[in-house]
């Protein structure tokens, strides 16, 4: 038994859930998103609550079974609240602006970063810190992925682009290994 899979989704007020067929569309307040569901779950709702379980007991969707039912609670979520992911800009002369729906990055090289927002993305810029926006956790995460790729953060002084709370392991430089 899936610990996860069986656990029933609540569906908030203002959320609409339609099936259809292998198709679920999960529509809010901030958009709309599908998903596709195996043909070998089956999905009940009753009471405000969305329910998943299996047609057939076998290996593969066992497995898909927690994973199904969490990309459909990710999407609920999305659609009230959505999802929101931080990366801070470390070094100096680091900044970043948004224009239109462009993020400009200039970290340390001779020409500046463009970063064109997909549908359903905004940018938002303080300080140093830059906000990545959406309905869709899995575009959120992976925008986020690529403007941290642009300059990911060094080991020696921790410079470059990382998401807010990330550790960064730091190492002792060629003058501290000689001193000691």
């Amino acid at each position: 038994m899936s610990k996860i899979g069986q656990q029933p989704i609540e569906i908030p007020s203002g959320v609409t859930v339609e099936i259809n067929g292998s198709l679920i569309s999960i529509s809010g307040p901030k958009g709309k998103l599908q998903v596709n569901l195996s043909k070998d779950l089956d999905i009940k709702i009753e009471n405000n609550n969305l329910t998943i379980a299996l047609k057939k007991d076998n290996k593969v969707t066992r497995s898909l079974w927690g994973t199904t039912r969490m990309l459909i609670a990710n999407n609920v979520k999305g659609v009230t609240e959505g999802w929101k992911k931080q990366l801070e800009l470390v070094g100096t002369g680091y900044r970043s602006e948004v224009a239109g729906n462009t993020l400009v990055l200039t970290v340390g090289y001779s020409h500046p970063i463009n970063i064109e927002a997909p549908e359903g993305i905004t940018f938002k810029v303080e300080k140093s810190v830059i906000n990545v926006e959406g309905i869709d956790k899995q575009v959120v995460g992976q925008v986020s992925a690529d403007i941290r790729s642009c300059r990911p953060p060094e080991p020696y002084k921790g410079k470059g682009v990382k998401y807010v709370g990330e550790y960064i392991r730091r190492k002792a430089g060629k003058a501290a290994k000689a001193a000691a």
